[in-house]
Order: C-alpha cells, then sequence, then structure tokens
C-alpha cells in the first residue's frame, strides 16, 4: 500500500487504536498488581449509562458531557455497591458483579430505545467502536503530515486520546514513588504519611478518563483487553515495575497495530472478501500475547 492509500485510510485509526491501548494499559499496570484488575472492566461497563445520558442530556457526542456522565454513573455504581453489600449482605465481589451487569445492560437498553440514529452511538458501536471510520478524509499522502490544512481534518478523536494518554503518562511519571510504595506495601506508605486511599481514588480516576476517552473510539472490547491483557503480560517478563510498564507499553502497542492490520488484510489474505473487527481482532491479539507470556515469560514462576 502506498502513502497515497495509508496515510488517508490506515495511519489515523492505527495511531487512535495504539493510543487508546496506551491509555488503558499504563493504569492497567498499577491496577493489576494491586489485584484490583478487574475494575477496568466495571469501568468500561458502567460508563455507559452514563455516556448514553449525557448524549441524551447534550445532544452531542463530546468529551465533557461524556466524562461528567461516565462520572456520575460511577458514582450511581458505587452507591449501589455499597448499598447492595450492606443491606443484601452479600460479599463485595457479588455486589459488584450484580451492579456492572445490571448497569452495563441499562446502557444497552437506553441506546436501544435512544433515537442515535444520526450520530456513531448504537449497541454496536458501545462494544465495537468505530475505528474503521476514523479516516482523514483531507489526507493525499506522507505530505499531507505536514499541511496545516489537511492536519486541521484529522478527527478529533486522535486529538483527544493523544491529550489523555499524554496527561495519564505525565501523572504517573508524577506520583511515580508513591503509586509505588502504596502498591506494594500500603501499611508501610501509611507510615510514611502517604495518602493510600486518596491515592487508590486517583488511579481509579485515571483509569476511568482514559477508559472514557478511548471509548467512543475503540469501544468497550478494547478498554476492557488493555487494562488487563498488557499489563498482564508484562508482569510475566520481568519482576521489576519500571520494566514492566514498558514491556506493557509495548505489548498495547503490538496488539493495536498488528491487531489492526490484521483486522483489515488478514482475510484477504486468505481468500475471504470482507475484513472483520479491529476491536475484536485486538483484542485477540492481546489475548494471544498473554497467553505466550503465561507459557513462555521468564518471570512467570512465582
Amino acid at each position: 500500500m502506498n502513502g497515497a492509500e495509508f496515510v488517508p485510510f490506515t495511519l489515523v485509526p492505527m495511531l487512535i487504536g495504539a493510543l487508546a491501548a496506551v491509555a488503558c494499559a499504563l493504569p492497567g499496570n498499577f491496577l493489576v498488581l494491586r489485584r484490583q484488575a478487574l475494575i477496568g472492566d466495571a469501568i468500561s461497563h458502567v460508563v455507559l449509562p452514563g455516556i448514553v445520558v449525557g448524549f441524551l442530556v447534550t445532544g452531542t457526542i463530546s468529551t465533557w458531557p461524556m466524562l461528567i456522565g461516565a462520572s456520575a454513573a460511577a458514582l450511581v455504581a458505587v452507591a449501589m455497591i455499597e448499598g447492595i453489600r450492606r443491606y443484601g449482605r452479600i460479599e463485595p465481589g457479588a455486589a459488584m458483579g450484580v451492579t456492572f451487569t445490571a448497569m452495563f445492560a441499562a446502557g444497552v437498553l437506553l441506546l436501544e430505545q435512544s433515537d442515535t440514529s444520526g450520530v456513531h452511538l448504537d449497541v454496536e458501536h458501545a462494544l465495537f467502536g468505530n475505528l474503521e471510520s476514523l479516516i482523514w478524509l483531507e489526507a493525499e499522502g506522507w505530505g499531507s503530515l505536514m499541511d496545516p490544512a489537511a492536519l486541521a481534518a484529522l478527527p478529533e478523536e486522535l486529538s483527544r486520546i493523544a491529550v489523555v494518554t499524554l496527561a495519564v503518562l505525565v501523572l504517573m511519571l508524577l506520583f511515580w514513588r508513591p503509586l509505588a510504595i502504596s502498591t506494594f506495601d500500603e501499611g508501610f506508605a501509611g507510615t510514611l504519611g502517604l495518602p493510600v486511599r486518596v491515592i487508590g481514588l486517583g488511579l481509579v480516576i485515571a483509569a476511568a478518563i482514559a477508559a472514557v476517552a478511548a471509548f467512543d473510539a475503540v469501544g468497550s472490547i478494547i478498554v476492557i483487553a488493555m487494562f488487563l491483557c498488557p499489563p498482564a503480560a508484562a508482569r510475566l517478563m520481568t519482576n521489576r515495575l519500571g520494566h514492566q510498564v514498558i514491556w506493557s507499553v509495548f505489548f498495547a502497542l503490538l496488539s493495536a497495530v498488528v491487531g489492526f492490520v490484521l483486522a483489515g488484510y488478514g482475510p484477504l489474505w486468505f481468500g475471504f472478501e470482507h475484513a472483520v473487527s479491529a476491536a475484536g481482532m485486538i483484542g485477540t491479539v492481546s489475548g494471544l500475547i498473554l497467553a505466550g507470556a503465561a507459557l513462555f515469560g521468564p518471570a512467570r514462576q512465582r
């Protein structure tokens, strides 16, 4: 494929997928180490009704309505979990499972019953995103990367996820030491005067922001896969936290790029006429990477 085809039709969606994967994988490392990996799954479920309500109230899909709606949905989820746990007298895991399932189902029902025909917001979009449609129509080749007029026509999803990915990276670097200490030894972190609960809450908020920013473009499947698979695979490659984060970023990028290419061109290589879902293929590749790390990772024997 030459630049005239690659740049407008492949470059931007591939970049968006890669940035979304990295934005989710970075906080996912600490969630995995804290044995809170399912929080990433939970976030991707509970934000759906909040995003739909944000759209219904404002009539537009933009960052702030989505973020506010997702935050409100998260608060509702916390209240539901606590209420079910306290008054139903069941263990927290069961309360979480009931809440996440119920809220995701509510989001799907809202999508089914709402008039979302004028925007890219439906059940399929919620699950698989719309990576394939995020093309750069004004691009004519590699020279468009230096053309201000063409750059101004880039899909807004690219700038959104780029800003969020950079923000998550900067926050992680700024709070690396307290994050690391509180992750491995909360008791010791408390004796040092570190606000352990605030740090944990901040980590969940960062994960939620990454999930909301990625949700519109890549859907819930990639969000769930990227929170878990690259960090878990990286954990099987090394015993050092810094190296684990680097491995997770590499695995996230590899999943996004290889998955997107296989989704678009893999079926053609095997004689099929139609491409498959990019989100589904990216999630599949990330799972295969995790399986490979589980079988051959040098740090798997612990």
